[in-house]
């Protein structure tokens, strides 16, 4: 054995018996004192629930609020009746709030209700369920955000450090929300995390040891006074790292430089175009990964299954994330050529008359459309619409010129997209989802591409992301 190897063996032993170290370390805020504490949970749709359980488990006094009906909160209201919890259904009502020690928001409520300021005027603790799940875990976290491509970069992430022999607990803004794990009984070495800007807004002493940024571009407009505001709530997840943590960045990224400056932990760049750069550099269809105080490694995307330049990109960090956290060559390669996607995000459906038909249902936003197209070199026939988010849809105008044969619009969103975009291509609107389908078989032609990419939420037809491309999917399985 050479001395570099025997150097590059030394390093990486003691890179893992530092995470070893780590999963016995608490990085955390004291506990909350909730034994007949009167706490107020906001919000009940699944987060809200799993956050409600938790507490009554813990002795608290709960009661839950939302604006929605019992009607309309439906097997949650009947749940969380059955576990004892007080519920506090329509408009939000100021006593309801100041009448409790402690309120902790789900993420799908805005922090900055009436009510919610009220209470912390009154000197009342306000948390989101990030926060107070974070009070009670004590393995270390890696925590992935951005406006687009968080769940692939999760669950590639996890899968990365499964095949390394870490047992690992995923979930967040996915899957199970964070607080579910801390009652479940079942400890994992390490925890990957999806972590939206809701749930950054109401952090306090949330401390990733791995933090992940993919990239920023306009979302939530709805929500967040202006994009600045909304890069600030995606910063928040650097705020509390020190120099022993690391803060995972895309170089290519043009907004990644208002974040930046703040960040005390070490950084490691995705798209980097330099040797002398700690990241992922690519060549061809190779990533080379440099860490600080090992030797470079590589790492083959021949057999990487996903479509698209952002899915390197997603490939990248996850594999930044995994080494970071120990995990090990073989093990990233193994999840790199194994990995199938996600339903919802470019998932290929079918190919009826030489058209492929895809679903990415999942891309609520102006800036996934944006990557959605530039995976096709085909004409492409594109379903957009739902409900709108404030997004700046003139962002399109060069991709439609260039790439989409004809634009079919629906939901609330399709007047305003068809001003900004239906000039510049064939374009018509759809009553339904089912009937954009119809139209866009019309419209296509053997080698087009059909694809929903709506860059809106769902929320004005569909309970969500998941049945609106459920739709899809049966429609275009009828053609």
């Amino acid at each position: 054995m050479t001395t570099k190897a025997r150097t590059f063996v030394f390093s990486w032993l003691v890179y893992r018996v530092f995470f070893s170290a780590l999963r016995r370390f608490q990085f955390r805020s004291p506990r909350l004192n909730l034994k007949n504490t009167k706490v107020l949970v906001v919000g009940l749709a699944k987060t809200g629930l799993a956050v409600a359980r938790f507490l009554k488990n813990h002795g608290a006094r709960v009661t839950a609020a939302d604006v929605m009906t019992e009607k309309q909160l439906g097997s949650h209201a009947r749940k969380a009746r059955a576990m004892g919890i007080a519920l506090s259904l329509g408009p939000h009502k100021a006593e309801t709030f100041l009448a409790n020690d402690l309120i902790v928001v789900s993420p799908g409520v805005a922090h900055t209700i009436g009510p919610l300021e009220a209470a912390r005027e009154a000197g009342i603790q306000v948390v989101g369920e990030l926060e107070l799940a974070v009070r009670y875990i004590s393995e270390p976290i890696i925590a992935i955000t951005g406006t687009n491509g968080k769940t692939t970069t999760t669950n590639l992430a996890g899968e990365m450090l499964r095949a390394s022999g870490f047992k690992v607990f995923v979930g967040g803004n996915i899957g199970a929300p964070l607080i579910g794990y801390v009652d479940s009984g079942v400890r994992a070495d390490m925890i990957v995390a999806e972590i939206s800007s809701f749930q950054l807004d109401t952090i306090e002493s949330f401390r990733p040891k791995v933090g992940v940024l993919l990239n920023i571009s306009e979302d939530h407009l709805d929500r967040y006074n202006d994009f600045q505001g909304y890069v600030r709530s995606k910063g928040r997840l650097f705020e509390n790292q020190e120099a022993t943590d690391f803060a995972i960045l895309n170089r290519a990224d043009p907004f990644m430089h208002r974040v930046e400056p703040e960040i005390r932990a070490r950084k490691l760049y995705f798209n980097t175009n330099s040797d002398r750069e700690d990241g992922v550099e690519f060549r061809n269809n190779e990533m080379i990964c440099r860490l600080p105080g090992n030797m470079p490694l590589t790492l083959s995307l021949e057999s990487f299954n996903l479509k698209g330049t952002h899915n390197y990109e997603n490939a990248a960090a996850a594999s930044l994330a995994a080494l970071a956290a120990g995990a090990t060559k073989s093990g990233i390669q193994r999840a790199l050529d194994m990995f199938e996607g996600l339903r919802h995000r470019l998932e290929y459906v079918k190919t009826v008359n030489g058209v492929q038909y895809y679903n990415d249902s999942k891309g609520t936003n102006v800036g996934a459309v944006v990557r959605a197209l530039e995976s096709f070199d085909d004409p492409v026939i594109l379903i957009m619409g739902g409900r709108d988010k404030g997004g700046d849809y003139g962002v399109l105008n060069g991709r439609v010129k260039a790439g989409v044969k004809s634009l079919i619009v629906t939901g609330e969103a399709r007047e305003k997209i068809l001003n900004v975009l239906g000039g510049l291509t064939n374009s018509r609107e759809a009553r339904s989802l089912e009937e954009a389908v119809h139209l866009a078989r019309e419209a296509a032609t053997p080698g087009d591409v059909v694809l929903l990419s709506p860059g809106c939420s769902s929320f004005d037809m569909f309970t969500d992301y998941a049945e609106r491309g459920e739709v899809f999917c049966n429609a275009v399985g009828k053609l």
